[in-house]
């Protein structure tokens, strides 16, 4: 017979301690993180922005209760909806993440470190505008840079070396973990505070990617990250309470996240938790594509031009051989019929033959109309993925992160286009000084998209003055995108 479990609390997991102590304790010194924060600000609001355009994201919007007001209330940005900070979050969250437009971290695990920016937000506006009602300093943007670099650290650093696809879990359960550390130092939590408040989020029910993946692909996959990130602030406001936490939640003996959901094996870490995320994160400039296909959209584009000066049409093409890596395959890599808008834009074949044919690719190119056009299916079908192992090492190389993808395009004559090759997308790090100025443009598109010239007037000054962005009180800020 086998001896008894020990009921001896145990320390807390190493994991959430450090965690804990990062939040609280570590100062971020790195200029760069800050002003690549403040691109992933405008970006990822931008890209919100956008989303509103879509009536199937803002059916999703607004209090859970309808006609519920907030006093001292969190605002949704580009909307008249002032809520708690729960389902501001939710709001936020769902918005920013509906179009797949903004940024994004590959590693063992991908995802969307601006995922997190809903419960952040969310909260400094709430946290702000109390604080003001009650006669207090408000909290200022330098603050909510702040959370957003932290939580992209969290985030990014556990993803760098771990895996939850692999084992059927969305990545969205480390915006929920990274959100719930943040927002639990935002709202003043003790270090033993903070450490129950992160080990709610990981005891907590995790998303399946069922979602994500054929045949179920659908729009929950652009509403997960809201859910996960207006979770996060729930779980922190319980911790508040003084509500218990779980020390051992990740390495308990068989009821713990190693052995339930992580296959019996504990996290690796990389390195240790600084600015490397936000620093090195990669930005959505010219395409709404999952990012896997972010290269291979760039060469679709190149091959769209030299058909065009070739007077040759996609009539003419007898294959096309996709060189990736293997992420790609694993996640975009999709034959067979697409049944909606998140099927489509998670199909490198179809994100290749939109520009091959059009020479563009919108978010409103996912939609029924555009993709009933019988030419995008017939050239898809002629698309082959090839995995190059060169290319799979690069991409998870630290030094390198590449993404990278090259096409062949075969005719029906025999002949052949030489192969056209992109290793760094646009929103690389390696190509910041290009990006950048598309990055604002395509800030300033969407705020034309919902607000007149004298509100973008004012969203942009503020929003593109690093010191005074930084300085403004997050209530102020928030304001100026009420409509």
């Amino acid at each position: 017979m086998s001896a008894p479990i020990s009921n001896v609390r145990p320390e807390p997991d190493q994991v959430l301690v450090d965690i804990a102590d990062y939040v609280l304790n570590y100062e971020i010194q790195s200029g760069l993180a800050y002003e690549t924060a403040r691109n992933c600000l405008i970006d990822t609001l931008g890209c919100g922005l956008e989303a509103l355009e879509y009536p199937a994201c803002r059916k999703l919007l607004g209090p859970v209760v309808p006609g519920t007001v907030v006093p001292h209330g969190a605002k949704v940005p580009g909307t008249q909806f002032q809520l708690d900070p729960v389902q501001a979050a939710f709001n936020i969250g769902a918005m920013i993440r509906w179009l797949d437009f903004n940024d994004t971290w590959l590693a063992a695990e991908w995802g969307h470190p601006s995922d997190n920016l809903g419960g952040i937000l969310a909260t400094a506006d709430w946290l702000s505008r109390t604080a003001v009602a009650a006669g207090k300093p408000p909290l200022t943007m330098r603050a909510v840079l702040t959370g957003m670099i932290k939580a992209h650290e969290i985030q990014g650093c556990i993803a760098l070396e771990n895996s939850f696809n692999k084992v059927g879990l969305d990545h969205v359960v480390l915006v929920k973990v990274a959100s719930t550390a943040v927002v639990a130092q935002m709202l003043g939590l003790t270090r033993d505070e903070v450490i129950n408040a992160v080990s709610l989020a990981w005891v907590d029910g995790q998303s399946l990617r069922t979602y994500r993946h054929a045949p179920n692909t659908g729009s929950r996959k652009s509403w997960a990250a809201g859910d996960a990130t207006s979770r996060a602030v729930r779980l922190a406001l319980i911790a508040r309470t003084g509500e218990m936490g779980y020390p051992s939640v990740l390495s308990a003996k068989t009821w713990g996240f190693y052995d339930v959901l992580f296959k019996g094996q504990p996290f690796r870490f990389q390195r240790p938790y600084g600015s490397y995320v936000m620093e090195n994160v990669l930005f959505k400039i010219s395409f709404p594509a999952e990012f896997h296909s972010q290269t291979a959209v760039e060469c679709a584009m190149q091959l769209h031009d030299r058909l065009k000066s070739l007077g040759k049409s996609t009539d003419d093409i007898a294959s096309i051989t996709i060189r990736t890596h293997e992420a790609c395959i694993r996640i975009i890599d999709k034959k067979g019929p697409l049944n909606n808008p998140a099927d489509r834009d998670h199909c490198i074949q179809y994100m290749v033959a939109v520009p091959l044919l059009f020479g563009r690719l919108t978010a409103a190119d996912y939609e029924d109309d555009v993709a009933a056009d019988p030419r995008i299916d017939a050239l898809r079908d002629k698309i082959t993925c090839v995995e190059d192992p060169a290319y799979t090492r690069d991409y998870h190389d630290p030094d390198k992160r590449s993404i990278a993808n090259a096409l062949t395009v075969r005719f029906t004559d025999g002949t052949q286009l030489d192969e056209v090759v992109c290793e760094y997308p646009i929103g690389h790090k390696r190509r910041r000084a290009d990006g950048i100025p598309l990055l604002e443009a395509k800030f300033r598109t969407n705020l034309a998209r919902i607000f007149p010239a004298r509100q973008q007037s004012r969203i942009l000054d503020a929003s593109l003055d690093q010191k005074k962005l930084e300085a403004m009180p997050v209530h102020e800020y928030v304001d100026l995108y009420v409509i």
